[in-house]
């Protein structure tokens, strides 16, 4: 049994390590004014100070975890769960459990191999105290231990542990529970008592030597595996620094995409969560699956999935026989996976990964994937440049097709797998390897071309319509440039370059002026008297716009009436559109209150919502609420005569019973507005154009996804799922509300 000794804490007798360096520096010797030779002497190595083992980690944890708030706490939580999918990426875990406990600290349990608990050769350590206790310690350096893994440096679990206040480690190995706790890095034994373990227990250092000891039987069924709980450092990371559930839960669907048959339990036990939250999580479709889990628009093609691999050479350090590094040149193999679609959308969508470990801010993988991705399909469309009607050119104003045509729409997924890459930092957000870049570049070049070139009858229809819309993407890209360059802020006198048809309003200002899209010229005719045209403007559109949720990006803005409305809002389209150089602050839709005008209506906020979503998300998209009556009600006595509108036919029986009940008549000839164009001016500017008394409806976007959803259903190109909403809802329809 190795003896033990109690904490002593420091006290003024006893100053500590911190104390004795300043004092080190007070008691140096001052330099004496003049002479250089005195200033030099002052700085002498007395004053340099050296940080052994996890001092360096907790004196700059920055340097380790990235920060101290949130990011940097939830950095500890993947070193931790990031070493148990290791065993998992290798084949020797099915399960890891995740549980953020009410106290505060966090648990990782796997049933892996477990850590190694015999010693150490070179410093007989345990190789559990090995692992959390010595930087660059463990078994992914080369020796055989795996052969692809995102923890590289060595430093995961040795920094958690030097962050923490306390951490508890069990190993389950040769039927046996090994365990071990440390303090701030240091191992020795918590003497928790029956509160069970918790971070402030009386800690007693070991002295003389470690002890990684036997605290009983492994269980039933599980024969190895690891589990390691700890309690962040309050003395590191600020008050506010918390463990985010939603962030985990991303995290680890995201793994659990990334290894198939993976299950993965999170158990959210914090107090204020309501009650015990659990997910359990599991994919077998791997990163095909993820893809189009990540994917929110409509499919143009299937999930594309691009696979092969490749052999590169480097030269590394390599531990010989002697234990000391020599450089030797290695061979690598470099495994390249994809999954990629594209969409209706515009927006993109690329996760990149290396050895399962995110790398957000891309790396050479990724810049070999977009390379090889513009290569290709210029050079498949340049084989289709007849069938496509394109043509590209080097010189102004000729086609040219960039990257951003390429990625428009575009959901993919990019995984590589290789032996110790090289990353920028230890937080790995960056892949430094360099031949990976040639590697990534080949394989998705090889494949798919292959793809976009294959006769079979399914392919051959997903990549014409892939080329469509990269075709599209770059046109709509030279259009809305050329909008921009050409497009000016007009004043009444120089509106010569907008459509004919454009009422404009007299005011440049788009924060004060508004923008009525009306149905018909009827509407116009009325909307033209009722207007204030000082920030009031008017353009008509002729009935039925086309459906943009079916239709292509070329056919839409060849489409005289879409093109219209792009041009006078004058801010571009798709993603391409500037919020900013919006001409009007506000849109009005301004449509009849009947069902042409509902359906006028939805195909205009379509349109809104696919090529202008930011003008919506930003709240400056309506639509107004003309009356559907007129009820002229007789004065009684000196009561003058009043006008009363309703919008419904419930709010008019419910207006009239009122009116009967005050003993009130009113003019048998109710008038109903059929459209816009049956109001006189004072009529429409009173109810729906002035301001002060008329109503708007803001169009909103709370949930992006479900109204992409809900548009695919109404206004997209599959007919059976629209036809079972209708059949569905038909029970529900009240007849007299149809307007035949």
């Amino acid at each position: 049994m190795a003896q033990q000794t109690s904490e002593q804490q420091p006290t003024s007798e006893q100053p500590t390590s911190q104390q004795q360096v300043a004092a080190g520096r007070a008691s140096a010797p001052r330099p004496r004014a003049g002479g250089a030779a005195s200033r030099d002497d002052a700085y002498t190595a007395r004053h340099l100070s050296v940080l052994e083992g996890l001092e360096a980690v907790r004196k700059r944890p920055g340097m380790y975890v990235g920060s101290t708030d949130s990011r940097g706490l939830m950095h500890c939580l993947w070193e931790v769960i990031d070493n148990a999918v290791d065993e998992a990426l290798g084949g020797h875990a099915s399960r890891i459990d995740v549980v953020l406990h009410a106290d505060g600290s966090v648990e990782v349990r796997d049933d892996g191999r477990g850590i190694p608990v015999d010693a150490e050769p070179k410093t007989g350590l345990s190789g559990v105290e090995v692992v959390f206790t010595k930087l660059h310690a463990g078994g992914k350096f080369g020796g055989g231990s795996y052969a692809a893994s995102g923890g590289l440096h060595g430093v995961g679990a040795s920094v958690v542990n030097a962050l923490s206040a306390r951490l508890d480690v069990e190993v389950d190995r040769g039927g046996r529970t090994h365990a071990m706790s440390f303090r701030r890095g240091e191992p020795g034994v918590f003497d928790d008592g029956d509160a069970g373990p918790r971070a402030d227990a009386p800690f007693t250092p070991f002295t003389d030597s470690s002890e990684l000891h036997v605290s009983g039987r492994a269980r039933k069924g599980a024969p190895s595996g690891t589990r390691v709980r700890y309690w962040a450092d309050p003395q590191v990371f600020l008050r506010e620094a918390a463990f985010s559930y939603e962030e985990l839960l991303a995290r680890a669907r995201q793994t659990a995409f990334l290894v198939p048959g993976l299950h993965l339990v999170l158990v959210d036990a914090r107090d204020g969560a309501e009650g015990a939250r659990t997910e359990e999580l599991r994919f077998d479709g791997g990163i095909a699956e993820f893809a189009d889990h990540l994917a929110t628009d409509a499919p143009v093609s299937d999930v594309w999935r691009l696979q092969g691999s490749g052999r590169f050479t480097e030269t590394v350090p390599v531990l010989d026989a002697m234990g000391h590094l020599e450089p030797t040149e290695v061979e690598r193999e470099c495994v390249v996976d994809v999954a990629l679609r594209w969409g209706t959308g515009y927006d993109t969508t690329l996760r990149s990964f290396v050895n399962i470990i995110a790398t957000p801010k891309g790396g050479t993988h990724v810049a070999g994937f977009e390379a090889a991705l513009q290569k290709v399909l210029k050079k498949v469309i340049e084989e289709n440049a007849r069938r496509l009607k394109v043509s590209f050119s080097s010189k102004p104003g000729g086609d040219r097709l960039e990257r951003d045509d390429v990625l428009a729409g575009l959901t993919a997924v990019l995984t590589v797998r290789l032996a110790e890459p090289q990353f920028e930092g230890q937080t790995k957000e960056v892949l430094g390897t360099s031949a990976v870049r040639g590697i990534v570049s080949r394989v998705v070049d090889t494949e798919l071309t292959a793809r976009l070139r294959s006769t079979a009858r399914q392919d051959r229809t997903q990549s014409a319509a892939v080329l469509d819309k990269v075709v599209s993407e770059m046109r709509s890209r030279i259009s809305a440039r050329l909008h921009r360059e050409t497009q000016r802020r007009k004043s009444a006198l120089e509106s010569s370059s907008l459509p004919t048809k454009l009422k404009d309003c007299r005011s440049s200002d788009p924060g004060h002026s508004e923008l009525f899209i009306v149905e018909g010229d009827s509407a116009l005719g009325t909307a033209k008297d009722a207007r204030a045209s000082e920030y009031q403007a008017l353009l008509p559109i002729r009935g039925k716009i086309l459906n943009v949720q079916k239709a292509s990006l070329a056919d839409m803005l060849g489409n005289a009436e879409c093109a219209a409305i792009l041009q006078v809002i004058g801010a571009g389209s798709g993603r391409s559109f500037e919020l900013e150089a919006a001409r009007y602050g506000r849109v009005i839709v301004m449509t009849d209150a009947d069902v042409d005008g509902a359906h006028i209506r939805t195909l205009l906020l379509t349109l809104f919502f696919r090529y202008m979503r930011p003008l919506v998300e930003a709240g400056r998209v309506f639509a107004a609420v003309p009356p559907l009556h007129r009820v002229e009600v007789v004065g009684a006595g000196r009561r003058p005569a009043e006008v009363l509108y309703t919008y419904s036919e419930a709010e008019l029986t419910r207006t009239l019973r009122d009116l009967e009940k005050k003993g009130r008549r009113w003019k048998d000839s109710i008038q109903r507005y059929k459209g816009l164009g049956e109001m006189d001016a004072d009529q429409l500017a009173e109810t729906t154009m002035d301001p002060a008394r008329r109503t708007l409806r803001r169009v909103r976007v709370e949930d992006a996804a479900a109204a992409e959803r809900v548009f695919e259903l109404l206004m997209g190109g599959e007919v059976a799922p629209r036809r079972d909403f209708i059949v569905e809802g038909a029970a529900e329809l009240d007849r007299e509300r149809i307007d035949a």
